[in-house]
């Protein structure tokens, strides 16, 4: 099972490291790599303000962004049959699209995880 943890407004995946008998966080979203390890929740706090902190200072050393960009556009592949079954949950929902549909639905899962 995983967590989210956010550090100063970056998230993190917190999962459980069974080979160090640790709590591993990773920063998701970066331009570049940060984990970091604890055994409780306080200590991953810190450790991942320390881990956090020396990425940015990186970041900022290099000239480079910390956050990744996204566009805002990413296809999705899946059977005809689950497109035809979309695209009538769509239609029966009243959506303008199946592009709005699926935002919607997207957004809906989106906010329940974060």
């Amino acid at each position: 099972m995983k967590g989210l943890l956010k550090i100063n407004g970056y998230p993190a995946v917190i999962s459980y490291a069974e080979d160090l008998n640790l709590l591993r966080g990773d920063f998701v979203g970066l331009n570049g790599g940060a984990n970091f390890y604890a055994k409780d929740i306080d200590g991953l706090r810190h450790e991942g303000k320390v881990s956090l902190d020396i990425f940015l200072e990186s970041c900022h050393k290099d000239g480079v962004e910390p956050r990744k960009q996204f566009s805002g556009k990413f296809p999705v592949r899946t059977s005809p049959e689950l497109h035809e079954a979309i695209y009538f949950a769509a239609v029966k929902s009243g959506a303008k699209s199946l592009n709005a549909w699926v935002v919607k639905a997207l957004d809906k899962q989106a906010s329940e995880i974060a």
